[in-house]
């Protein structure tokens, strides 16, 4: 755990699988009581950038389909469905 907030920063864990959980990457893990435990990639040390990540290095933090679809979600919200 490499997360600098987290309460159990520096602790290590068996990781058991990465994967793709609610759109997130997250490593899972048992914990001592032998439950299986999620948490962000990024708060640990097997956290690797993204491509579009380490090619932008550092210059955007948004990628176009991203922002993108902020605006659609920002037009329906607005009631401006028929904006395209």
């Amino acid at each position: 755990m490499t997360h600098p907030f987290h309460p159990k920063r520096g602790l290590r864990f068996v990781l058991m699988t990465r994967r793709l959980n609610w759109g997130e990457d997250r490593v899972m893990y048992y914990d001592a009581q032998g439950r299986l435990c999620s948490l962000l990639a990024s708060w640990t040390s097997v956290y690797e950038p993204d491509l579009f990540a380490q090619a932008s290095a550092g210059r955007s933090w948004f990628r176009t389909d991203d922002l993108r679809r902020l605006c659609v979600l920002i037009d329906e919200l607005r009631g401006d469905h028929d904006v395209k």
